[in-house]
């Protein structure tokens, strides 16, 4: 009888060993979810509150050019003219680069964002975990996605703004900046079957997506470089919109 009990207190041991580690490990995951949530709140908050604050609340107005802001209800485009006396976009952002060719465009929007999410995430029921990882960290490259329009109809959902030639001339510079260009100096097409529409393209794109630069944020800052009204910092398109009612 004697001889049994060094194994069963050895056995009771590794019982409350293991109960031990597994309270630790319970523990962790605790402070994980809790550090996670209480990341996620704060983030979320800081986008609401500086979203709410207003740039450039005394803009001031020209009458040269009339850009537009777009959304899909979760993604802001830059809406600019084809063509016209300052820069003729359709010398870059070739007809040829889309399905339909149309040249009877008059109208081409520009957004940026994360490339994967673009070019192999066509749904949501197609985002993978990696992607989804990598694009919040920024450890993936972007892509700018281009549109033309033959016209352009205003509503909730689309809105007007006219500046003036040099406003026009900022926003001119801050899109240039965001492509990535060849060796002689031409945006980098990016060759793809999986087109939104017969009239989008997609180019190589510097920078890359996070949490603190999503495709909103490059709209918002494209306001900002031309002297628009916008939002100190945004994630949202609604927060854009907002300024604009």
């Amino acid at each position: 009888m004697l001889l049994g009990y060094p194994s069963k207190f050895s056995a009771l041991r590794n019982i409350n060993k293991l109960a031990s580690k597994m309270r630790r490990f319970k523990k962790c995951i605790r402070i994980i979810l809790i550090s996670f949530s209480a990341f996620v709140v704060l983030y979320f908050c800081t986008a609401y509150l500086l979203s709410a604050i207003t740039v450039n609340k005394q803009t001031k107005v020209g009458n040269d050019v009339s850009i537009y802001i777009m959304t899909n209800g979760i993604h802001t485009d830059i809406v600019v003219p084809a063509f016209n006396a300052q820069i003729d976009w359709r010398k870059e952002i070739r007809f040829e680069h889309t399905k339909s060719a149309d040249t009877s465009s008059n109208y081409l929007a520009f957004g940026w964002g994360d490339r994967k999410f673009y070019l192999e995430t066509p749904e949501f029921k197609d985002l993978k975990l990696s992607t989804g990882i990598k694009a919040i960290i920024g450890l993936s490259s972007s892509a700018m996605h281009t549109t033309y329009y033959t016209h352009m109809v205003e509503d909730e959902q689309c809105k007007r703004i006219n500046i003036s030639a040099e406003q026009y001339t900022a926003l001119i510079k801050y899109i240039k900046s965001s492509f990535t260009l060849d060796a002689q100096h031409q945006v980098k097409n990016i060759k793809t079957s999986l087109n939104y529409d017969e009239s989008d393209a997609f180019y190589e794109a510097v920078g890359s997506y996070s949490l603190l630069k999503t495709c909103n944020t490059w709209a918002n800052d494209a306001l900002k470089s031309c002297g628009q009204k916008c939002c100190y910092w945004t994630i949202f398109d609604s927060a854009i919109f907002r300024k604009y009612r």
